[in-house]
């Protein structure tokens, strides 16, 4: 633990060096000058002794995918379409949620909030109606459950809490009639891990 700390320590001074000779050419850096430079990096009290402490990015390592024979190739690649196709539009949503929520809160009367709720429909509609009929039942499905990754919702929650719960059940019998169900939850880690590595790759600009 005591090797890991100063390889940490050692590690900092060569980036406050380099900020040093950066920030301020021409000017020698001495031992002051890094103790001080030191005393304003981020850090944690551990064991009773401040140690450098920087947060990092999380890191997503995928491995090299490796595919049985040609038939699931073409599956994963078809996938890879399908969520680069409806991924924007479920990351829309959650921005959307987040907005319709924030204004929700701070409006006092049920018939402001239904009105609100009524107008922001018909703008949603009048903007994408044309794009999501034009998706697949595939797509569809995908993107009922890509909602819930990121709103933390199912469609039919979604729904049900804006409309109510007899719009969350019309449009629940409508979904079930293609095959489709509003109630999908994400798995992350299990059925949908493909569709899950796939969004990850979107995020990091792989795709």
């Amino acid at each position: 633990m005591k090797t890991f700390r100063i390889y940490l320590l050692f590690l900092n001074l060569l980036l406050v060096a380099a900020a040093g000779y950066a920030q301020v050419p021409l000017k020698k850096v001495t031992d002051s000058v890094l103790l001080e430079q030191i005393t304003v990096l981020p850090s944690v009290n551990l064991h009773g002794e401040l140690v450098p402490h920087q947060t990092m990015q999380e890191v997503f390592i995928i491995p090299e995918k490796q595919f049985p024979n040609r038939r699931q190739f073409r599956r994963y690649t078809r996938l890879m379409y399908h969520v680069r196709k409806v991924y924007p539009y479920a990351v829309l949503a959650g921005e959307k949620m987040a907005e319709m929520e924030w204004e929700l809160q701070n409006m006092k009367t049920e018939k402001e909030r239904k009105a609100y709720i009524d107008r922001m429909e018909k703008e949603l509609f009048s903007e994408f109606e044309d794009d999501l009929r034009k998706m697949t039942i595939t797509q569809g499905r995908i993107l009922i459950k890509l909602v819930d990754r990121e709103t933390g919702d199912t469609s039919y929650d979604l729904i049900s809490e804006l409309k109510g719960s007899f719009s969350a059940f019309f449009w629940q019998s409508i979904a079930r009639i293609f095959g489709s169900n509003l109630k999908s939850r994400y798995d992350p880690h299990g059925e949908d891990a493909d569709i899950e590595e796939i969004v990850r790759l979107i995020e990091m600009g792989y795709i």
